[in-house]
């Protein structure tokens, strides 16, 4: 594994390997002061992101570049590769990270004190709704699954530990009358991992949230494609739907990865958030490159093409950041 650099504000923190990182020194910035949407002070911040195949790694590496660009090298923004949501949400809390790409239903079971946070609410703010994540079940041809009951007593990739995949993963494997305990030889394996381990034939199948195309599915369907396909997940979204309105109808187009046909999915959105005392200042010129900088970020991945300024407000449960209502007033977000 690559070290990764810690970046807060205002503190310089060493290089953090392999075996971690150190937890940010930090304290709640936020005065409640006027916003001018101004960072006059030196800020150093670390994004957190998700696998280095992934979507989330590529548009933070690339917000983190907009982000440094916009403020003249104010703040100074780092992406880090992390296994995603709830790992994410938990270093925020943290203050190992200061931005962090979240699912929405992770987010708002942070918010709530439920499932990985039970009765621990997290007091997070987010910058804006993203783009969607679209659930993305891959299956060897040679497996036999032809739905996901079909995947009793199957090695199945549920994503890394702790991320937002993991959830959304045991989250269907549980609407379609599995027990993800116990029902699977679940593999807790990152999506490099996974495709590897899908060429090579160790698992059967996997789960991975991201947003459209994924780099390393892209990869398994032009190496694997006559090996490989797509499950179609439609006929599990009203179950799904009894959750909360976190999860809803989409679909994988066959132009993505080059299928034989269109493919329903269920996608779930993306929220960008901080934690509630970041400074309110920061949280707006974050919130301000989100949206002004969208071209480029559509430019590093075609999922960015989500971030509208239609859907950018709607957040709730999860509260927008004081910075960040500021920074979207102005640009004019519904």
């Amino acid at each position: 594994m690559k070290p990764r650099i810690l970046l807060v504000p205002l503190t310089l923190i060493a290089l953090a390997g392999c075996g971690g990182r150190q937890d940010a020194n930090t304290k709640a910035t936020d005065t409640a002061a006027a916003i001018t949407c101004e960072v006059t002070a030196d800020t150093r911040i670390s994004i957190a992101t998700g696998n280095t195949t992934g979507v989330y790694y590529v548009v933070g590496n690339a917000l983190a570049t907009q982000v440094t660009k916009a403020t003249n090298d104010k703040v100074k923004a780092t992406a880090a590769e992390t296994s995603a949501s709830v790992a994410n949400i938990q270093g925020l809390d943290k203050g190992t990270y200061q931005v962090a790409f979240s699912l929405f239903d992770s987010a708002t079971d942070a918010v709530q004190g439920k499932a990985a946070f039970d009765g621990k609410p997290v007091k997070i703010a987010a910058l804006g709704r993203i783009y969607d994540n679209a659930t993305q079940v891959v299956v060897r041809k040679d497996a036999g699954i032809t739905s996901v009951a079909g995947m009793k007593g199957k090695r199945i990739s549920t994503g890394s530990p702790n991320s937002g995949t993991e959830v959304v993963a045991k989250r269907i494997l549980t609407a379609a009358g599995l027990n993800p305990d116990t029902d699977i030889q679940a593999q807790r394996l990152d999506l490099g991992k996974t495709t590897e381990a899908m060429k090579t034939g160790a698992i059967d199948a996997f789960f991975f949230s991201g947003g459209l195309p994924t780099g390393g599915v892209t990869d398994l369907f032009t190496t694997s494609a006559d090996k490989v396909q797509l499950l179609d997940l439609g006929s599990l979204l009203p179950e799904m739907q009894k959750l909360g309105p976190a999860y809803q109808e989409g679909t994988i187009t066959a132009a993505t990865y080059k299928t034989p046909a269109d493919v329903k999915t269920i996608v779930v959105p993306n929220v960008l958030l901080v934690r509630e005392d970041m400074d309110a200042n920061l949280a707006c010129v974050l919130t301000k490159t989100l949206v002004e900088k969208r071209d480029d970020l559509v430019r590093a991945n075609a999922a960015a093409k989500g971030i509208t300024l239609e859907t950018v407000r709607k957040t709730d449960p999860v509260p927008l950041h004081r910075g960040a209502v500021a920074a979207l007033d102005k640009a004019g977000a519904k």
